[in-house]
């Protein structure tokens, strides 16, 4: 699997390569600026890239909105951004196009080699990966009584915070410690309670979910 990755820290650059290399990724590029992320994502098409948000010369959201032209160009190039600070507006513009394929993770959680791994393979497989400080966010902005998610239970609350994340219905049952049927009857209860279609398809589910919950910001 092709990455390309764009981090302006030489170290953290560093360290993510040779931790990607240690887990069979092979690493196309290794940048470290807006426009050579940009050139390296037109030239090499990698299976994944992997970028900080904030990359030179502006420091801004250089990487993001480089990655989200290169997104533009070829539709559903999975994208895994790296954050400082959760930053809302960041998952609002990855997840705008609904093509799947995007991850939003804090820096922090490089440092969990197998959970940063794992969520590259995801997006790298079309999947989701948002970072649960994201999702909870999320979920508490929309959280007042005359919103629809104030009519999910407890427990149904715990497994859209899951599901957002990315995790099968499988993964969740098994984070729970309850059956995959158990799950499934939770799924269906919350698509339900806020108005959206029920679909098989897990990456399709949590973008819809996740789009729901960012309207009317």
């Amino acid at each position: 699997m092709r990455v390309v990755l764009a981090e302006d820290l030489f170290l953290l650059r560093d360290g993510l390569v040779r931790l990607l290399q240690a887990h069979d990724f092979e690493i196309a590029a290794a940048v470290e600026s807006g426009p050579e992320l940009a050139a390296a994502l037109a030239e090499l098409e990698p299976d994944v890239a992997v970028v900080d948000v904030r990359l030179p010369p502006t420091h801004t959201d250089e990487g993001l909105q480089c990655a989200l032209d290169a997104r533009r160009e070829r539709p559903g190039l999975p994208v895994l951004v790296l954050s400082q600070h959760v930053e809302q507006l960041y998952a609002r513009e990855l997840l705008a196009d609904g093509s799947g394929g995007v991850g939003y993770l804090l820096k922090d959680r490089v440092f969990d080699a197998e959970q940063f791994v794992d969520a590259v393979r995801r997006v790298a497989a079309g999947g989701t990966a948002m970072d649960p400080q994201v999702i909870q966010q999320l979920l508490a902005r929309r959280s007042g009584d005359d919103r629809p998610l104030a009519r999910l239970t407890p427990r149904e609350r715990e497994v859209l915070e899951l599901m957002a994340q990315g995790r099968t219905n499988a993964a969740i049952a098994g984070r729970l410690v309850v059956t995959e049927r158990a799950i499934a009857k939770h799924t269906a209860n919350i698509f339900a309670k806020l108005g959206l279609e029920v679909s098989d398809d897990d990456n399709r589910r949590v973008l819809a979910v996740l789009a729901y919950l960012d309207q009317g910001r």
